[in-house]
């Protein structure tokens, strides 16, 4: 993969079928994590820790900063916030592929200096299964 451009990095928020680009952001970090369960016991070889594969619990989480645009997707991510609602999303990696799945607004705060813009961020945690589609 060659570099491109972090501009082209994109969240998406579903609005009734068709996905949305969230406005504004400027900055975005996708991180996928996954819980270890350590199986280690008295007869573990030189004492050093075993793992169980595919046993820990696997987690999403993107946060991403940007200016307050006022526009149609800031609404739609305001409504999931508040009404704590689970929705489809979509992040686009470019030259990489999408990832896809069922993502819940755990943070959304705003921002602003007398002399400058309205800022906002988010955080999302995902709430399912995700899938990845290669590009």
């Amino acid at each position: 993969m060659v570099a491109q451009k972090g501009k082209d990095l994109l969240l998406k928020i579903d609005n009734g079928g068709s996905f949305v680009t969230v406005a504004g952001l400027r900055s975005k970090r996708l991180a996928f994590n996954a819980e270890t369960v350590d199986i280690t016991d008295a007869e573990s070889a030189g004492r050093w820790r075993e793992l169980l594969g595919g046993a820990g619990v696997q987690r999403a989480s993107l946060t991403g900063a940007g200016i307050f645009k006022d526009q149609a997707s800031d609404g739609l991510v305001r409504t999931a916030f508040f009404a704590g609602g689970i929705l489809n999303w979509q992040i686009l990696i470019p030259a990489f592929g999408t990832v896809s799945g069922p993502f819940q607004v755990t943070a959304l705060e705003y921002s602003g200096e007398h002399n400058g813009e309205i800022r906002f961020e988010l955080a999302l945690e995902s709430a399912g299964s995700l899938s990845f589609g290669a590009l």
